[in-house]
């Protein structure tokens, strides 16, 4: 079974149609982990998956707010973005450790800010600058996130 795959993105488009591939793949539960340096493309991965599961309006990155709830029919995705996050004590206080459960997916950019106030992902997605693109790779550290490996490797 695979537990690593990588992916060269053209554009914008391209990332896009990524994130509506992992759409497809993703199981409630599912923590993920968006790596990369600002504009690699974190948030329009997050966009594509985002508008792939249906939801309509904007996807911004909550740089500000932290966090993004999207309630989408019966599933409840979390869009974090720490990279302003400085006080462990606003995590607890927010209830943000609340959103981590097994009926809701978390995708979490800039997730080194947190330390060990987040659990360990079950995918770790990297996003770095390629020719014009970007390359994309996608590490499974689950069970789970190895089912989304194993799909994505097929699709």
């Amino acid at each position: 079974m695979a537990h690593d795959i990588t992916f060269d993105l053209a554009d914008e488009a391209a990332t896009l149609h990524f994130g509506a591939q992992l759409a497809k793949a993703v199981t409630p539960g599912l923590t993920i982990y968006l790596h990369g340096d600002l504009g690699a493309g974190k948030t329009t991965l997050v966009r594509g998956l985002l508008h792939a599961l249906g939801h309509a309006g904007k996807v911004k990155s909550p740089t500000y707010t932290l966090v993004e709830p999207y309630v989408l029919d019966a599933l409840a995705v979390y869009h974090f973005d720490l990279y302003r996050f400085i006080d462990p004590e606003e995590w607890d206080a927010a209830g943000f450790r609340d959103y981590f459960n097994p009926a809701t997916i978390c995708l979490v950019e800039w997730p080194e800010k947190a330390g060990e106030l987040i659990p360990q992902p079950d995918l770790d997605i990297h996003l770095k600058p390629n020719a014009g693109g970007r390359k994309i790779s996608v590490s499974a550290n689950s069970q789970t996130g190895e089912a989304v490996v194993e799909s994505l490797s097929h699709a």
